[in-house]
């Protein structure tokens, strides 16, 4: 089937069950692109705001008595009004206002509410009535406890215009600019007095008229904003209030006018400010088919990971709205809705149809809005396989296992899917839905144009491999956080990719061949070794993917790949491959060529285009890497304990005299003594099965056995044994000492320094979150180099 004649199809059967309608609404209009958007398609900013104070003048000059009171009932201020007093951020929408409500249980309005004020903008004698209504919206102890409602452009104001039946006026355009079009004035003004005075109207009525004065018509929202307020101080109905002097002087009068921050709606891809704005649109009734996508998740068909975002999907689920799905494109899915000449609606498949219901005389136009985008992705599992026939794909992979995709599109794409599948098909689209992170810069910010912080990753494959990019994701990926995309992380995967092929090299130069997948019966520990550590990382990487572990799953194979197999196992290898012992060569080439194969496989599904260029060069296969099968070998069978305690004897003793050559500074291409006392007669055959491996990599000129250690001797202990490095003639101790506590006293004042920072409130609330997380790891590196130049002394303190 075809995907579009799938969605049409879908669109026509919900629209005949009662699913989908068309009516008007308060929706998040984009002036920039003169389209509704979603609530999740915007971006509330904090930007700095005002808010000024008005009079709305009551009717016939009407007074009442205005009592204020501090929180113990304390009057403070006693007077007579002939006014009620509102705050607006927007006072271009005040033209639109319908009424003003206040608190039925604010003492201070109960004397006029039902009374009728003027809205102080327009032509004096044409200015508009409208009433004072009790509605629990209204916040007593917020600004003046009066709030003025406008319906048609704010959603807090249109659900207390619907409870109390007050007109829904609209004052702007497409595009943002008062409106231009109707009738004068005067004329819409006195028909809104009438309305408001409890005449009967209809909503084509009221969205006809024009209530802005002709001198604001046709403005930018913005430019109307600034006369507005003009026009309200000049004709004195700005609330006034008192403006220090310097050296107290006698202090003058002013407009009330408050400068705070507000929170301001911004288009997610226009960028500008969002209007909320009254039109014709078309919904999905979701309360009716939001009810099976709840059940899904909650009773366990469908699993959500990480499991924190349970919690979002639930909040947006059962607090859902009506879902606007017609957008004002040019492009899309247009909507299969056509209206005769008296506004009737036909819902078909095609004009044909459509023509058949609404009769051979009726002119017939399309309605030229198209489906938003994610009502049309809402089907992806189904349209794509071939819905609504049959097919062959369906059969194969619908329902899946597993949808992989970002948590910022949660409510978006996952949620509309499983509605929408259950609605049409009544089937869960998925099993388990696993949400990744969002790809921010290397300090946590999300990328933008404005911020110049963008990445293109087809600049970092071209510099860096896709490979080394695709592992930086994996590795990264951990489940609920953030992927922070560092260009050193990247260059440091690319090393990584840099060392599989050495090492594969390695192998290949030293007859290590592909064995297609046998597994080797080796009897040196060193191969018993690196097949059991293979083994284990298996299991590890196993368990890691089937939890969606991916970063665990990426950092186990790097620790083992660079880690295990190039940093010991191959440089172990050396004297095995240099030995007349023809045995030994062959079965540590059987087994490298098989730990090779092995690395390639584990790492083919993160890293695939260096493995399967490996796969194919170092042998002759059969298939393909990305043909071959996983590994089902176990580590309980392969885990050899004998060689895998001495092969860890080996590689603790080889690190730590190299961790001691490091702190004390010693050259690092001089060999140097080792000298031991009594070993456990385990470790002694241990050393001397490896001695040559250990002296090899250690850099160590020669062992020898010695009843005490000189003066000037770093201790270097292994199970089973200590033994010595002595230094006394190979480095000088006191200069040493000497640069080591200068270094830590220069970190010592630099982690008091950020700790200083790290406890000051003030620090951690205002500055930005990416400085405050710098903080915080540089702190823990620098407590880890201070940790370790402490050892370094305490070591020379014993020498």
């Amino acid at each position: 089937g075809n995907f579009h004649d799938a969605v049409i199809k879908v669109f026509v059967e919900m629209y005949n069950k009662g699913l989908i309608y068309r009516g008007k609404r308060l929706v998040n209009w984009d002036p920039h692109f003169e389209t509704a958007i979603s609530d999740l398609e915007v971006e509330n900013i904090e930007v700095a705001g005002k808010m000024w104070h008005f009079k709305y003048p009551l009717q016939n000059n009407e007074t009442y008595l205005h009592i204020e009171r501090d929180v113990d009932s304390n009057i403070v201020k006693e007077e007579i009004r002939d006014y009620i007093s509102i705050a607006t951020t927007r006072p271009e929408t005040m033209l639109g206002d319908g009424a003003i409500a206040v608190n039925p249980k604010d003492e201070r309005y109960t004397a006029i509410i039902g009374k009728y004020c003027e809205i102080p903008v327009g032509p004096k004698k044409h200015r508009r009535l409208i009433p004072i209504i009790a509605d629990e919206y209204p916040d007593p102890d917020f600004g003046s406890g009066a709030v003025k409602i406008t319906g048609a452009h704010d959603f807090n104001d249109y659900q207390v215009a619907r409870r109390n039946n007050i007109p829904l006026y609209r004052l702007m355009d497409t595009k943002g600019r008062m409106r231009s079009d109707g009738a004068p004035y005067k004329e819409a003004a006195s028909l809104a007095v009438n309305f408001s005075k409890g005449g009967e109207f209809s909503e084509a009525e009221i969205d006809s008229l024009n209530l802005v004065p002709e001198e604001f018509r046709g403005l930018d929202r913005f430019e109307a904003r600034k006369l507005i307020v003009d026009h309200i101080t000049d004709q004195g109905l700005a609330v006034y209030t008192d403006k220090e002097q310097p050296n107290g002087e006698h202090s003058e009068k002013i407009p009330f006018v408050e400068e705070k921050p507000i929170m301001q709606p911004f288009g997610d891809r226009s960028k500008v400010v969002i209007e909320p704005m009254l039109t014709d649109q078309w919904f999905v009734d979701t309360a009716k088919i939001v009810g099976p996508a709840l059940d899904a998740v909650k009773s366990g068909k469908v699993e959500i990971i990480p499991n924190s975002d349970k919690k979002t999907y639930y909040h947006w689920l059962e607090n859902i709205e009506p879902w606007c799905i017609s957008r004002q494109l040019w492009w899309g899915h247009q909507i299969p809705v056509w209206f005769d000449q008296d506004g009737n609606q036909y819902c078909a498949i095609n004009k044909e149809d459509a023509q058949r219901l609404a009769g051979s005389g009726a002119n017939l136009t399309r309605d030229p809005d198209v489906l938003d985008t994610w009502f049309s992705s809402g089907l992806w599992p189904i349209g794509t396989l071939g819905w609504p026939e049959e097919t062959q794909q369906m059969e194969d992979y619908f329902p899946t296992s597993t949808l992989i995709t970002a948590h910022d599109i949660l409510f978006f794409w996952v949620a509309r899917m499983m509605m929408m599948q259950l609605a049409v098909v009544n089937e869960i689209p998925f099993s388990s839905v696993y949400l990744h992170g969002l790809v921010r810069d290397a300090k946590g910010r999300k990328m933008s144009k404005s911020t110049g912080n963008v990445i293109d990753p087809l600049d970092i494959i071209e510099e860096y491999g896709a490979d080394s990019l695709r592992f930086t994701n994996a590795a990264m990926a951990s489940i609920g956080g953030v992927l922070k995309l560092d260009m050193q992380r990247i260059q440091g995967y690319r090393n990584f990719g840099t060392k599989l092929w050495n090492a594969a090299r390695y192998a290949e130069m030293n007859g290590a061949k592909p064995n297609n997948g046998n597994l080797p019966s080796p009897v040196e520990n060193l191969n018993k070794w690196i097949m059991g550590e293979t083994a284990k990382v298996l299991s590890e990487v196993q368990i890691s993917f089937e939890n969606f572990r991916f970063n665990d799953a990426a950092n186990a194979l790097y620790a083992f790949v660079w880690g295990k197999v190039c940093d010991w196992y191959v440089e172990l290898s050396k004297p095995l491959f240099s030995s007349s012992n023809t045995k030994v060569i062959a079965e540590t080439q059987e087994t490298m060529g098989w730990v090779i194969d092995q690395c390639l496989i584990l790492l083919h599904p993160i890293m695939p285009f260096i493995t399967e260029e490996l796969w194919s060069s170092l042998g002759k296969r059969s298939n393909l890497l990305v043909h071959e099968n996983w590994p089902n070998y176990n580590a309980l069978d392969l885990v050899d304990p004998e060689a895998d305690q001495e092969m860890n004897w080996i590689i603790s003793l080889i690190e730590n005299i190299r961790s001691a050559r490091q702190q004390m500074h010693v050259p690092a291409g001089l060999k140097i003594p080792l000298i031991y006392q009594e070993m456990t007669t385990e470790a002694e055959k241990t050393f001397e099965r490896n001695s040559i491996m250990i002296m090899k990599l250690a850099r160590i000129s020669h062992a020898e056995k010695s009843n005490r250690f000189p003066k000037g001797t770093v201790s270097v202990s292994a199970s089973g044994a200590i033994f010595g490095l002595p230094l006394a003639n190979v480095i000088d101790i006191d200069a040493e000492k000497n640069r080591l506590v200068k270094t830590n006293e220069k970190l010592i004042k630099e982690i008091s320094s950020m700790e200083g920072r790290l406890n000051n409130p003030k620090f951690v609330k205002s500055a930005p979150p990416e400085v405050v997380n710098e903080t915080r790891e540089n702190l823990e590196k620098r407590k880890e180099e201070e940790a370790q130049i402490t050892n370094a002394l305490k070591r020379l303190e014993e020498i």
